[in-house]
């Protein structure tokens, strides 16, 4: 898979996201097997793991999610490569430029990979000639024999540490809020998607590779249109998303079935790390997510082809926006899901045109109400005021609403308050809104001045 794309250039680092369960398990094995001497297809990047533990967002206790880092600390000593666990609580520290797309190198011509990997090559020869081979060297090839066997020191959180008791009730509180499950699953994917993103973009990280097998992405695909996230299909299932700019995430495992993961792992002892998620011992209707894959799974016993016939539309999607809307990396970007926004027009006969035409004909007043929330003080006082910006008086509900996309709009009506949300997401929301006024108000001004000019000159 990764030869085929041909994304990943000799030399690159790549962050391996691993959760501890099969498929994840699976892929940094064979990440180990590819980097190995004695590999046929020699695998030519610099890996690092990431593990978020989740156990505040799945009501673990300290004791349970101990005995789990403990687990994950030895596992991660046996692969060897750097590795950095982080927990769900570090999301509330988070900076807001990591809601923001950062431009990437132009991508690199099948001429520039090949290049790469004679100049990788010609190095590796190099070293073997020079008697070298011992060293812990620069080089590319030799990395995997100086990488340290332990946590950056430098790193927040150490597996025998947990966060702050603020931090974890701050996170509990959040997640307590959120009054289905469907949206539990879908808040606590975007916060560890925002997290693995900060760890990568901290330690120079250019490519994140998550364990979806083709089995999880076909769920997905079928919970994704259940959930609204039709127009961003091919970011969500595709082998590479690339909607972060200056870090792309690979999903290498996409042709492999768990049941293909699950005999691999069995003949191959692969070790991975049981950790409850937040739907387990869910009932089957209990989410969208928890029915998508009931049904899936059923319909896949009774038809053997209906994982792979929804696998094979998945590839055929197209990542390009629809004609007339905002797109590419200058265009507005969903507050949470990172997506570029299919803006429409408020009259246009589509859901979000709907929505939009509903939260624009409501006043803040009226919003407020509906949420169950109280009219909140600025926080600015005096000239700095940005009332105008944020919507009567730091109006939060508003702010948010208004920069997500249809998904994420839909799920958040499932959040009473936007008060527990991180504070980067509420200071980017504010950030956003300040600009958007901001604009607003020169363009306005120089419309006003182009009609002055106008009538002077018709005197």
């Amino acid at each position: 898979m990764l030869g085929k794309n041909r994304l990943i250039f000799p030399g690159e680092k790549v962050l391996l996201a691993w959760s501890g369960g099969p498929s994840s398990s699976s892929m940094v094995w064979q990440v180990v097997e590819g980097l190995s001497q004695h590999s046929a297809k020699r695998l030519r990047f610099v890996p690092g793991v990431v593990y978020v533990d989740e156990g505040a967002a799945c009501g673990q206790s300290l004791e349970d999610r101990a005995k789990t880092l403990a687990e994950v600390k030895q596992v991660l000593h046996t692969v060897g490569f750097p590795w950095h666990v982080v927990s769900l609580e570090e999301v509330l520290g988070l900076p807001p430029s990591v809601l923001r797309y950062c431009p990437r190198e132009p991508a690199g011509t099948e001429g520039t990979y090949k290049a790469a990997v004679d100049n990788f090559l010609q190095q590796q020869h190099a070293l073997e000639t020079q008697g070298a081979e011992d060293s812990c060297g620069p080089a590319w090839g030799q990395e995997e024999q100086c990488w340290p066997q332990s946590q950056d020191p430098h790193e927040p959180l150490s597996p025998a540490g947990f966060p702050p008791a603020a931090q974890t009730e701050a996170l509990c509180r959040l997640f307590e809020s959120v009054r289905t499950l469907t949206a539990k699953e879908e808040l606590l994917q975007t916060l560890r998607s925002h997290l693995i993103l900060h760890v990568a973009r901290a330690h120079g990280y250019s490519k994140v590779m998550t364990g979806d097998s083709c089995t999880r992405l076909a769920i997905k695909l079928m919970t994704n249109l259940a959930l609204g996230r039709g127009a961003f299909l091919a970011w969500d299932t595709g082998f590479s998303d690339e909607r972060h700019g200056d870090v792309v995430v690979v999903r290498p495992m996409r042709d492999h079935t768990l049941k293909e993961v699950a005999f691999y792992n069995r003949l191959f002892a692969v070790p991975s790390v049981f950790t409850p998620a937040v739907d387990t011992k869910a009932p089957e209707k209990a989410s969208i997510h928890r029915l998508m894959e009931a049904f899936v799974l059923r319909l896949q016993v009774q038809f053997p082809s209906t994982v792979s016939t929804v696998y094979r539309t998945s590839e055929k999607l197209v990542k390009a926006p629809r004609e007339g809307c905002a797109g590419g990396p200058e265009g507005p970007r969903c507050l949470l899901c990172l997506c570029t926004l299919d803006i429409d027009t408020a009259d246009s006969a589509t859901a979000f045109g709907a929505q939009t035409s509903t939260f624009s004909q409501m006043p803040p007043s009226a919003l407020q109400a509906e949420s169950g929330m109280p009219a909140a003080p600025c926080h600015t006082v005096g000239p700095g005021c940005c009332w105008k910006a944020c919507g009567r008086e730091d109006d939060r509900q508003t702010q948010v609403i208004q920069q997500l996309c249809y998904s994420c709009r839909a799920n958040m009506k499932d959040l009473p308050s936007m008060d527990p949300l991180p504070p980067y997401i509420l200071a980017e929301a504010q950030l956003r809104s300040q600009r958007a006024w901001v604009m607003q108000e020169i363009q306005e001004y120089l419309i006003e001045d182009s009609g002055d000019e106008a009538e002077t000159t018709q005197s």
